[in-house]
């Protein structure tokens, strides 16, 4: 790939190499599209400071039911095909477990629920995912007179494991470089991406929120949604299942479990609130009958879209820089398959699915 000469700046660029692509970024996007290259043999340097933290906080669950309104999630059965032999490939390669299968109970708060629940289950699209009995509550600790509803072929990504790791494997690689990107050091010229020495036939912008501070694409309405999660400790429960009521309760393991998680359109910060742990304590308490403890509390940025979906494509002059961003909430998931299609729309000249495409808000 290069020659790299030593610099007396930490973490600064000062190489000489040649790969195919720059990717900016190292959250589930990063990851996803850095992994999509390497099955393809395709070199590669990935540029991230750490600065957003959305992958960070982010549940890892992948579930293919909205459990809101029991419904199917966008294209899940097409991303599932996709997402779990991409993860189980990145065990092998990181040594480590990342993808745990994991139940998911949906808490009834009515008969009418139950009702909707075995209502949807007659819809094909969701006959996989949701099954037909009812899972009746024998624990004390949760408030559940009407039961429960599994949710099929779901289970969580360890995502803190998967960052960490993933990030060591690529500086073991001798790919990864922490630091801020300059966008003012990037040029584009004759299908040639050069940045601080590196060249480059692509670049890849992967950035979360951070794509608001992107000149190339910071006209897209990446809108960015609050969310925080916290970490409480409850020696009493037991559980080795996902919960979903007003909120989900997930399984760490020595009695600990994560709480979330909250949104907010309006704060923009990484900083943990008072008013959001607050929040989440409240909603555990409608459904929790034993004591906890909090000992922990996270917070991150989504890139949220207004129309929920991913935001995937090229600049409109400049045809090797990309966007891959705008995963939302359910990243594990949709990550490897937005990854496929830029690929194969920047290598093989393949259309993107249109509800993906970043020219559906190009007027």
């Amino acid at each position: 790939m290069g020659v790299f000469f030593t610099s007396s700046l930490k973490n600064a660029i000062f190489v000489v190499m040649n790969v195919d692509y720059i990717i900016v970024g190292c959250g589930l996007a990063g990851i996803s599209f850095a992994e999509t290259l390497r099955n393809a043999k395709k070199s590669f340097v990935v540029i991230d400071n750490a600065s957003q933290r959305s992958s960070l906080v982010a549940a890892g669950m992948y579930n293919p039911v909205i459990l809101k309104r029991f419904s199917e999630v966008w294209k899940a059965q097409e991303q599932l095909e996709i997402a779990l032999p991409f993860y189980k490939e990145l065990e092998l390669i990181l040594n480590k477990k990342i993808d745990y299968k994991l139940s998911v109970l949906r808490r009834f708060a009515s008969i009418e629920e139950q009702n909707m629940w075995f209502h949807a289950t007659d819809n094909p699209v969701l006959e996989p995912f949701l099954s037909t009995s009812l899972v009746h509550n024998y624990n004390s600790c949760i408030d559940a007179p009407f039961g429960f509803g599994e949710v099929l072929n779901a289970g969580r990504i360890d995502t803190d494991v998967l960052l960490e790791e993933y990030v060591n494997y690529l500086k073991n690689e001798g790919v990864f470089f922490n630091e801020s990107f300059n966008y003012a050091e990037l040029n584009s010229e004759k299908s040639i991406i050069s940045y601080k020495g590196i060249t480059a036939k692509h670049i890849v912008f992967c950035e979360g929120f951070g794509l608001k501070a992107n000149p190339y694409f910071n006209h897209l309405p990446l809108n960015g949604t609050k969310g925080e999660l916290i970490t409480i400790k409850v020696p009493d429960l037991k559980i080795d299942f996902s919960l979903k009521a007003s909120v989900f309760l997930i399984p760490e393991g020595n009695d600990i479990y994560s709480v979330g998680a909250t949104y907010n359109w309006e704060d923009k910060t990484n900083q943990p609130t008072h008013e959001a742990r607050e929040e989440l304590v409240a909603k555990v308490k409608t459904f929790l009958k034993c004591s906890f403890e909090v000992i922990g509390q996270k917070a991150g940025i989504r890139p949220t879209v207004k129309d929920r979906r991913p935001l995937v494509g090229s600049h409109n002059k400049y045809k090797n820089i990309h966007v891959l961003n705008g995963l939302g909430t359910r990243g594990v998931m949709i990550g490897p398959y937005v990854a496929g299609q830029l690929y194969n729309n920047i290598e093989e000249g393949a259309s993107l699915n249109p509800e993906i495409d970043i020219s559906r808000f190009i007027s």
